[in-house]
């Protein structure tokens, strides 16, 4: 026998193993393909988040929103979202990812067509909530998808740079491009745009993302366990995005997050006594995940104080309109661009992605830090333009983040790697929202009373905000340096 044909061959009395792919192996130019298309994927889901923020002050005069009501517009997505991320990934492994891409895919587009005909608040509620169990079941197996189609280590490395400078950029993006339809069109067209980009990253996935069968429902239908998570972060999530508006010591709040610790550590019961757990919690022995994950989310929570906090500031406090904002954001996407695209794998094989990662939460540090500083009367190209410049940080983290929060999964469990690891940035996000906005408001309350002008206690309000980003990164420079280990071996250009 060969040692090929034994290293395939299962123990005796083993059940044997089922392929996760079918089919010939994908050529290079199918791979790029496949890559565009999850990169696609991928812009769509954040161009969502941050384009329709811009356009809210339209849609809230167009539908008749209530102020409260309102905010519902972000919270349905962002519920869906977070709280399926996790479930959906488990089931691209053992459902097939191809499948499970496809169908996200098609429910978001077909869910934002009906967001920009909506002509009513229920209407474009309900849409927002499936596009974000679109999101959610397209997301969570990208990365499970990159890292199985992408196996040496230079070509994944250059595949999670793409990945992550389309996350990193597509907010500045949307900023831009939601405002520049909001102002030419109408605030339909933030919904409208989706359709072409959805159906044309459908008609090219079909034919280049590689098939797989998945491990079958046998592998982890766990009924009980999908319930018990997704009611735990539905719920999570929904305390969380209600902070401002109940505070945290309010009975709704310390109610709804008890009872949702109360359902996730039920969860994890569950997951350590199933048969068939639906998230094997093997995954968690892998320092480079779970200290990934961690890290992660200290990062986001932190960095939601410079993508959202840094435009209310410039349209509040400076007065710059929607689209000038997008256009004052645009240096901080290009210089992640660039590092992410152009040195990021080179730096991560060179220096390990340990390495790249500290350097990168450095620089972060030092953007935030900045900002603490900023005046109330602040010149662009003096106060904010070197702030922007800095930002190239990110375009250092997120890719070596992004590679160790997967390296540590076996390629069966890619898709919950993936998915996992979307729920922790989610996670973060509203976390990073709920904490950071309700101390700006606060302090600017408070400045208010004091005497201050109204700018002064926005920007008041926004450097307390900077300052606790501040110390969440410092604190994922912590985690990241005692908990990840550095690379065994470094790849020498």
């Amino acid at each position: 026998m060969s040692a090929a044909s034994a290293a395939s061959t299962p123990p005796r009395g083993a059940a044997p193993r089922r392929e996760a792919s079918a089919g010939p192996a994908p050529t290079t130019r199918s791979r790029t393909l496949a890559l565009g298309v999850i990169a696609t994927g991928m812009l769509m889901t954040v161009l969502d988040g941050s384009i329709v923020t811009v356009a809210m002050p339209a849609i809230q005069h167009d539908l008749g929103f209530s102020p409260a009501g309102l905010s519902w517009v972000v919270n349905a997505y962002l519920i869906a979202f977070g709280s399926l991320l996790l479930l959906a990934g488990r089931l691209g492994d053992l459902l097939g990812r191809k499948r499970m891409f496809l169908a996200g895919t098609a429910v978001f587009t077909g869910a934002s067509l009906l967001a920009g005909v909506a002509t009513s608040p229920a209407v474009l509620i309900s849409a927002r909530f499936l596009q974000g169990i679109g999101s959610a079941m397209a997301s969570a197996v990208s990365l499970g998808i990159l890292v199985t189609l992408f196996t040496e280590p230079r070509e994944r490395a250059r595949a999670i740079a793409v990945f992550s400078f389309t996350g990193a950029a597509g907010a500045s993006l949307g900023q831009v491009l939601g405002g520049v339809l909001t102002d030419a069109l109408d605030w339909h067209w933030i919904f409208y745009i989706n359709l072409p980009i959805g159906l044309a990253a459908l008609a090219i996935a079909v034919p280049v993302l590689p098939a797989d069968r998945g491990l079958g429902r046998a592998a982890g239908a766990d009924a009980l366990g999908a319930l018990l998570v997704t009611a735990g972060l539905m719920l999570g999530i929904y305390t969380i995005v209600k902070v401002e508006e109940y505070g945290w010591t309010s009975a709704p709040t310390l109610g709804f997050g008890a009872l949702a610790l109360v359902l996730l550590a039920a969860f994890v019961v569950r997951q350590a006594t199933a048969r068939t757990p639906l998230m094997p919690l093997r995954i968690f022995r892998s320092r480079s995940v779970s200290g990934a994950n961690l890290v992660q989310i200290l990062m986001v929570a932190a960095l939601f104080s410079f993508q959202i906090l840094v435009a209310l500031y410039l349209q509040k406090v400076l007065g710059y309109g929607a689209a000038r904002t997008g256009l004052a954001m645009l240096p901080a996407a290009a210089v992640i661009g660039a590092v992410s695209l152009g040195v990021s794998a080179r730096l991560n094989a060179r220096f390990g992605e340990r390495n790249v990662l500290l350097a990168g939460l450095v620089l972060l540090i030092g953007v935030l830090g900045l900002l603490t500083r900023l005046p109330v009367e602040a010149h662009y190209l003096t106060d904010l333009l070197p702030v922007m410049l800095l930002a190239a940080g990110f375009g250092l983290a997120l890719p070596a983040l992004t590679t160790l929060g997967m390296s540590g999964a076996k390629d069966d469990d890619a898709g919950l790697a993936s998915g996992l690891f979307n729920t922790t940035q989610q996670i973060g996000m509203a976390t990073g929202v709920a904490v950071l906005s309700t101390l700006a408001a606060s302090r600017s309350d408070s400045l208010l009373a004091q005497g201050r002008t109204p700018a002064e206690a926005l920007t008041g309000g926004y450097h307390l905000a900077f300052a606790v980003g501040t110390g969440l990164l410092v604190t994922a420079f912590v985690v990241a340096f005692a908990v990840l280990r550095p690379s065994r071996r470094v790849i020498r250009p």
